[in-house]
């Protein structure tokens, strides 16, 4: 068994000592007559005049430095390229704390002492205990990097360790200094991670760590750095993954995410152009990239899609990634690649590959492996963009609940509350500039990239709380032991079925989403193997930009979980691209299924703020300000409405293909006369008229009921012409009024009563002051009216006849105003 030990550097020059050269020259004999000085003299005669590049004897000699140490990435264990088979221990408390959760940065589930806790713990706090790595191929160790457990109830760490090394697995040897087993002193606390370099490199297979002491339980977390010397063994090579496109792998800071923005600009200056959102709390620019065949405009019938990165500082992948698809994007097209020509030609691209570029400044100090799991998550100011943004979900909902939804409620295109425009509004700066950009244009479909998992997560992000009905529904479904799907269905958005598709094209491209057999990073799987996951069953947050962007825009979006490791060692960014390319170029794809058109009117002039309906799907989308409008939708056959204020509504049947290539389906509106129909409705004190249909058949018993009522009205509208004739011949009003009987007073009606005792009381009418009541539609007068009440008839009987009711006399005094239009 070979272990290979650097071997030591160089001796430090000795400017002292006399070289071998100089030494058989003292030999030689002298020659008579000359002495010491002198044969120092020939000795650098020939080399006189000559420009000397080293001391020569006697002069000071250059500083010796120390041949730098050689720094290798870590091997895989946070980013889970170590495989859980590859990670053995001595002993483990239980299944949740076993070797497999040894891992840096890995954190506890929701509940702790179950499944998945954050750390490897040893059964017992016995001297014997060590946890083991196998890297599967011959590896240069240069360093251990060591974390206590994850919990917010334990405070466990190791403050010391020794480390061993093998060939396989059977026969090992420890680290010494020389003359005993090297003491590598650990944490301090639970949470931050500690480098413990080795002095000098180990050459091996297998790598253990044997806790010493420790503070608590015997638990702790760990990454290995190491230098691959030999390729992996052939059996494992089919699992290697090689990045085969030259771009600049490493990470960028703001300053260098910025120079590169530029270089790929000048490059293709045709197909791209680099603009600003706003500015960061700390006054840094958040830069985007469009990429398009005709930058900085919208044209007709072209969608628009964005991918977004960095909400969180420390998430840094994503931020790679885009910056990597820019110049992809640009290399690809300028060498012809028909895919990419034919996607930057038909789609305007918008890449912004840092949300929170102050959040990735304070984390980049720390670098990839020495922040904790939420160092540079937030702004500068304390908030948590990805759920900074208005909840619209609550104002649905409760509108749903009330009926409201669609008469009162939008159920699209929601509008802000004003409590969350005001200028003190607890609202990030960020966010602001983000909602802003959003309104701007009018975006199809969009995801934003995020670290820390591996999986897709779609709407709704907010957990509703289920009503009564599904509650009792659930209650006898657990009862008869099925599913509880009634109160599942509460989490999904009316586009479940299209979001689930989306979803599932980015996971089912990537190279490892969908591999089950990965699980999940920090707990169980929760996409079934899948790779995809409703976000409120996931994890449940309110005010999300994903549930705001479905709720108040048009655009369709989604969350991409790229990896476990939040921020990735550089050396992993080949790997990561190769990973996600192909995903990340068919999730754009996506903006081209559905359909599409313009809406106009007959003059071919465009309707802007057009609703756009699918039957069966309760969310509409808006037309853009040039009426052309995009709308995902699954393969199928479906029933489209467009509606737009003061047209009438048009609605069609349209095709979906399951090619990529969205179907055209165009309106044309026609105005309609809602105008004049609520000027009427006002007339009839915004009273509800009955609609007639008269394309709808009606019925014997329909049309004679319709008949007696046009007649009623006519008999009305006479009886009503008589009684102004005969206010205009009665006598002038008495100077004082009878008194109206102490009784209850019964319905009047204007039909003269068939009683012979009944009397017609002193009329009084108002002067006229408008044109003759022949050619007026409508008139004003009172009258004063003692007689024997009566009630009519209902309108639906057979037989119109007086029903007899209680006959008194009574005295009342009334205003009429009488509309004859309405007759």
């Amino acid at each position: 068994m070979d272990y290979y030990f650097r071997p030591p550097g160089p001796p430090k020059p000795d400017t002292e000592l006399e070289t071998d050269e100089e030494k058989e020259e003292l030999k030689k004999p002298k020659k008579e007559g000359s002495s010491h000085k002198e044969e120092t003299d020939d000795k650098w005669a020939p080399e006189k005049g000559k420009a000397h590049k080293g001391p020569r004897k006697g002069e000071e000699a250059e500083e010796w430095a120390p041949t730098e140490k050689v720094k290798c990435p870590p091997i895989g264990m946070e980013s889970h390229r170590i495989e859980d088979n590859q990670i053995r221990a001595s002993s483990m408390l239980r299944h949740g704390l076993g070797a497999q959760r040894g891992r840096l940065n890995m954190q506890a589930g929701a509940t702790e002492d179950d499944y998945y806790d954050g750390a490897w713990c040893a059964e017992d706090e016995a001297q014997t205990q060590w946890i083991e790595v196998d890297t599967r191929r011959t590896t240069k160790f240069t360093g251990v990097i060591t974390q206590g457990r994850d919990s917010s109830v334990h405070d466990d760490f190791v403050t010391s360790f020794f480390v061993g090394f093998s060939n396989d697995s059977q026969t090992w040897v420890m680290y010494t200094n020389g003359y005993e087993e090297m003491t590598f002193h650990g944490n301090v606390d639970k949470d931050t991670p500690v480098l413990s370099e080795l002095p000098e490199p180990v050459v091996a297979r297998f790598i253990r760590v044997y806790p010493l002491t420790w503070n608590g339980s015997l638990c702790m977390r760990l990454e290995v750095l190491g230098c691959p010397v030999s390729p992996v063994h052939s059996y494992y090579a089919q699992n290697e993954v090689v990045a085969t496109d030259n771009l600049d792998f490493r990470h960028h800071s703001y300053k260098d995410l910025r120079q590169l923005m530029k270089v790929v600009n000048e490059e293709c200056p045709t197909i791209t152009r680099t603009y600003s959102l706003g500015k960061s709390s700390r006054g840094l620019k958040i830069y985007a990239m469009e990429i398009s065949d005709n930058p900085g405009d919208h044209e007709l019938g072209e969608p628009e899609f964005r991918y977004t990165a960095g909400l969180h500082g420390n998430e840094v992948l994503g931020r790679e990634l885009l910056l990597l698809l820019m110049q992809y994007l640009c290399r690809e097209y300028r060498d012809g690649n028909p895919r990419v020509r034919s996607l930057v030609q038909d789609t305007r691209i918008h890449l912004v590959p840092a949300l929170n570029p102050d959040g990735y400044e304070v984390a980049a100090q720390m670098g990839s492996e020495f922040g904790n799991w939420a160092l540079g998550l937030w702004t500068e100011e304390g908030f948590d963009i990805y759920e900074d943004f208005p909840d619209l979900n609550s104002v649905l909902w409760g509108a749903e609940e009330r009926k409201w939804v669609p008469y009162r409620v939008p159920n699209n295109n929601l509008p802000i509350p004003e409590r969350y425009l005001s200028p003190d509004a607890t609202v990030s700066t960020e966010v602001r500039a983000i909602i802003s950009w959003m309104e701007k244009n009018p975006f199809v479909l969009g995801a934003n990239l995020n670290g820390g998992e591996r999986l897709v997560s779609y709407p709704y992000d907010m957990a509703r709380t289920p009503s009564q009905e599904q509650l009792m529904a659930a209650a006898l479904a657990a009862a008869r032991g099925e599913d509880e799907d009634e109160v599942s269905e509460a989490q999904e958005t009316p586009d479940h079925a299209i979001f689930r598709w989306l979803a599932i094209s980015f996971a089912s491209a990537h190279l490892t989403m969908t591999e089950p057999y990965r699980g999940g990073c920090q707990a169980q799987d929760h996409t079934g193997g899948m790779g995809i996951v409703n976000g409120a069953k996931w994890n449940p947050r309110s005010g999300t930009i994903n549930d705001f962007s479905y709720l108040h825009t048009n655009c369709l979006e989604l969350s991409i979980y790229l990896g476990c490791d939040k921020f990735p060692h550089e050396s992993e960014l080949p790997r990561e691209w190769e990973n996600n390319k192909e995903a990340l170029l068919t999730f754009m794809e996506q903006v081209h299924r559905g359909i599409k058109g313009v809406v106009t009117d007959e003059q071919g002039i465009p309707i802007a703020n057009a609703t756009i309906s699918v039957s069966g799907i309760n969310h509409g989308v808006k037309t853009a300000n040039g009426g052309d409008y995009w709308r995902i939708l699954n393969p199928g056959e479906y029933r489209v409405t467009v509606q737009a204020e003061g047209y009438t509504p048009s609605a069609k049947t349209c095709n979906v293909d399951y090619d990529i290539g969205a179907t055209q389906c165009n309106f044309i509106l026609a105005r309609s006369n809602w105008k004049r129909i609520r000027e009427i409705l006002a007339m009839n004190g915004n009273r509800p008229i009955p609609h007639i249909d008269p394309s709808r058949p009606m019925t014997p018993q329909q049309r004679r009921l319709q008949h007696r009522r046009l007649q009623y009205r006519l008999r009305m509208r006479e009886q009503m012409r008589l009684r102004r004739l005969n206010a205009t011949a009665g006598p002038a009003a008495p100077s004082t009024l009878p008194a109206a009987a102490p009784t209850l007073l019964p319905t009047l009606s204007l039909a003269p009563s068939p009683t012979p005792n009944s009397t017609l009381g002193p009329r009084h009418v108002l002067p006229e002051t408008t044109a003759a009541w022949e050619d007026s539609e409508t008139e004003t007068y009172t009258e004063v009216v003692t007689e024997f009440g009566t009630e009519l008839g209902p309108e639906g009987e057979d037989e119109e006849v007086p029903v007899a009711g209680p006959e008194f006399p009574f005295t009342t005094v009334e205003t009429y105003t009488v509309n004859f239009g309405d007759f």
